[in-house]
């Protein structure tokens, strides 16, 4: 019998192997505001040598916000004064970002500060509340693209200390 299920290496854990097999990338959505805007940095003269694609964009925007001190307070702050205060059916797009900082927004997202008796926020929400605040403190940005650098340098780092990585994923 011939079966498609990849045979686990030697020398990994299950859960190593579990992990290796996961997309290094994962669908979100932003609403079309912060797209505008992140697109905007995209076709940017500031976005040169390498030109950081979206799910770069919006990762390193997730990046700088939980680098802040009280990052998960200015979220749901921001979330509670200006996402609820938009229309329910507003229009979002379908993006990636980096597996690194779903994993933040994913345990932001199952906090108590997301849980009852408070509001739900989806991933959705996070992500956005994440480009807004990247926005409102720094519009021209900068810091966004230097923090890609950032996460970028530190993809390629952990990769290269995986001797099963691959470079060219």
């Amino acid at each position: 019998m011939l079966t498609d299920t990849p045979i686990k290496p030697q020398g990994k854990s299950a859960l190593e192997w579990i992990e290796s097999q996961l997309p290094e990338t994962i669908e979100t959505r932003l609403w079309l505001e912060e797209y505008l805007w992140l697109y905007g940095l995209l076709k940017s003269e500031l976005n040169v040598g390498p030109v950081f694609r979206l799910p770069d964009l919006i990762s390193a925007c997730v990046s700088l916000v939980f680098s802040r001190n009280g990052a998960s307070t200015q979220i749901f702050i921001f979330l509670a004064t200006d996402v609820v205060t938009r229309p329910r059916d507003a229009i979002r797009r379908r993006e990636s970002l980096w597996r690194q900082q779903y994993e933040l927004l994913l345990n932001l997202q199952r906090s108590p500060a997301n849980r009852h008796p408070n509001p739900k926020f989806q991933l959705d929400h996070l992500t956005t509340a994440c480009v807004a605040l990247c926005r409102l403190a720094d519009d021209s940005g900068r810091l966004v693209l230097h923090q890609a650098r950032i996460n970028m340098a530190e993809r390629a780092t952990q990769k290269r200390s995986d001797p099963q990585g691959d470079l060219t994923g």
